[in-house]
């Protein structure tokens, strides 16, 4: 394993955990939309509110990783998905905005304005998040320069759209099994049925996902068959999603927590595996793609990164244990935080 391939590992591994961590409060800021109950949109918050930031923290961490190791990528995509770029920053500045100030005067508007800033802001990164994956692996119209012409409208293409619905439902899913675990009563058993149901989306989006990509972009399929890796993504995708309604069902939440983080983990892997060696597939020609050999920094640098990313990586890691530790068991209405 060389410096490159080991930092699109490493990549790989910082955007899963972001999908993961960010991908649950996402999905309960989605569920924030369809809360009647005051009481219950408190939950929403609160289950949350300790947190949210934390987890946006591997994304700037995976961002950072991307232009440290493949800087033309992170380059060439920026500069192609600039308007949904800014359009998700100003998303996520009003979902955390509103986290901070639904509470801070005690009127039912200035509650409901937030409300709905928390949950679009929340829906709006699930899709976009989605819709460039599906563009990735659909291909860009990469030139043989390495430059990008696409403009916004091109990026909301049929495929990319489907990729982002199955994005913002398997949120969803996530999210509604996270909160299935930090309640109890009746709000759990809307969750769990939340939980249930969207699911059953996830399965049909995703079966009808994989057969268009196999039109689309049947370079994804070449030799991947052949790899052991693929087939260990594919086997823990079957058990996340056979486990995922069982221990719902059941009345095991964590697991069935856990069990969707390994959906969209595995998920992210079989992409991974599929893209490998390229970051940007080209629709115009796949010799004009961006791949970890042609878009990567110098040896030098990536060995640089790589001691630094040794080192900040785990302290990541282990601040996230940590909160997650510091704030596990059910969530409590108090007077305090969010």
């Amino acid at each position: 394993m060389d410096l490159n391939t080991t930092w699109f590992i490493l990549i790989a591994v910082l955007l899963t955990g972001y999908a993961i961590l960010d991908g649950f409060d996402l999905g309960v800021g989605v569920l924030h939309l369809f809360t009647r109950e005051a009481h219950d949109r408190q939950m929403n918050m609160k289950a949350i509110g300790p947190v949210w930031d934390g987890n946006e923290v591997w994304l700037l961490t995976g961002g950072g990783a991307l232009f440290a190791a493949f800087p033309v990528v992170y380059a060439t995509a920026f500069s192609g998905f600039y308007l949904a770029f800014m359009l998700l920053l100003f998303a996520l500045i009003f979902r955390a905005v509103s986290l901070e100030f639904s509470e801070q005067i005690d009127h039912r508007l200035w509650h409901r304005i937030w409300d709905w800033a928390f949950g679009l802001g929340s829906l709006l990164p699930a899709v976009l998040y989605g819709a460039a994956v599906g563009n990735v692996l659909r291909g860009m119209p990469v030139a043989a320069d390495g430059s990008l012409q696409a403009s916004f409208l091109s990026l909301l293409n049929p495929y990319a759209i489907l990729i982002g619905l199955l994005s913002l439902v398997l949120f969803v899913m996530h999210g509604a099994a996270y909160m299935a675990f930090k309640t109890e009563g009746e709000f759990q058993k809307r969750m769990v049925r939340w939980v249930t149901g969207t699911w059953v989306l996830v399965v049909v989006l995703y079966f009808i996902a994989t057969l268009a990509t196999y039109f689309v972009s049947p370079f994804l399929f070449e030799g991947v068959l052949s790899l052991p890796l693929f087939w260990v993504f594919f086997i823990l995708l079957l058990a996340g999603i056979i486990a995922v309604p069982v221990f719902a069902r059941c009345g095991q939440p964590l697991r069935a927590f856990l069990a969707s983080s390994m959906m969209i983990a595995s998920m992210i892997g079989l992409a991974g595996v599929s893209l490998f060696p390229r970051m940007l597939p080209s629709s115009i020609d796949l010799a004009y793609s961006l791949t970890i050999y042609n878009a990567s920094s110098t040896p030098r640098t990536l060995t640089v990164m790589l001691v630094i990313a040794l080192i900040g990586v785990p302290i990541v890691l282990a601040y996230t244990i940590y909160i997650y530790r510091i704030f596990k068991g059910k969530t409590v209405l108090t007077d305090e935080g969010y």
